[in-house]
């Protein structure tokens, strides 16, 4: 038996990214089987490509099964650290493909459901209006992390405004953190390592969406694998680097005359280093009829 082992590591939305990588591995090695090692195994199952799929540190007898004697190959590589990536030169799944020496074809994320998982979401789900998400807060889940971070979550007062203007059509959920701001007007998902539901169960919210209006986290890599155009609010990272084109990306103006003192690689941190927030008081970050009009034509 032959075998590709293919280690993830990283947050929510980058596993989500990395089972484009993984159909890629597959694609370009069709004969051996898929072995995948990472943080969040449930983002891989029902995954026709995937073999199996192992929780880091859960990978008892893995040496024995899959490497000595074994005709292996091993993926476990970090695609932030490569030139095309910290040039911002090539989006990240194309990079990391590449990284490997795979000829990419463009494959995009995969999410899958079964018959079951998806009917009990859909009465887990339902409402007696449209729903609408609004994801407002992501990145570190543990309840110490920051509860805002400028470089991705999206301001309260834009995302306040806009529950304002939909929430007489649709019945909004604000995806959030446990230690974040609370919009009025909306049911709260907690996105936290500690929440009830589980990967997949989170997920299915996106499957019975109408409308959608996100940030660079989980849920836009989510809405591009369930081929669900979505608007998608930028800070301070790049659709050019973590987006997708079937999303409409609305990105802020950042001003490059002011100094990082703490940047070493990247430009802005993904937590957010407020020591670098550049923005004046007076800037609004977002447009909100810009978005109301994106919205509108989902």
């Amino acid at each position: 038996m032959k075998y590709s082992i293919f280690h993830v590591q990283g947050g929510l939305g980058k596993h989500v990214a990395s089972t484009a990588v993984a159909k890629t591995i597959k694609a370009n090695h069709p004969d051996r089987q898929l072995i995948v090692v990472c943080a969040y195994p449930d983002v891989f199952l029902n995954l026709d490509y995937v073999d199996r799929v192992y929780m880091i540190g859960g990978t008892q007898y893995f040496y024995q099964e899959y490497i000595h004697d074994k005709d292996s190959l091993i993926f476990h590589n970090e695609p932030y650290y490569t030139t095309n990536h910290v040039h911002k030169k090539k989006r990240l799944i194309q990079n990391w493909c590449e990284m490997y020496g795979l000829k990419y074809d463009g494959q995009l994320p995969e999410v899958k459901f079964n018959t079951l998982q998806f009917n009990l979401s859909k009465n887990f789900w339902a409402k007696k209006k449209p729903i609408m998400v609004i994801h407002t807060n992501g990145g570190l889940m543990s309840l110490d992390a920051k509860p805002y971070a400028w470089t991705r979550d999206m301001p309260f007062d834009i995302a306040q405004e806009l529950v304002n203007h939909y929430k007489k059509d649709y019945h909004i959920y604000q995806v959030t953190k446990m230690n974040s701001k609370k919009l009025e007007g909306a049911d709260h998902i907690f996105a936290t390592d500690k929440q009830a539901l589980n990967t997949l169960e989170f997920f299915s919210l996106m499957l019975h969406t109408k409308k959608r209006i996100l940030i660079d986290s989980s849920l836009q890599h989510v809405a591009a694998a369930l081929n669900l155009k979505s608007t998608v609010l930028w800070n301070g990272t790049s659709p050019k680097v973590f987006g997708y084109d079937i999303h409409d990306n609305i990105c802020t103006d950042v001003p490059y005359d002011f100094k990082l003192p703490g940047s070493y690689l990247f430009d802005f941190d993904f937590n957010g280093n407020e020591l670098e927030y550049p923005f004046t008081e007076d800037v609004k970050l977002f447009d909100i009829n810009k978005i109301i009009e994106s919205v509108d034509k989902q």
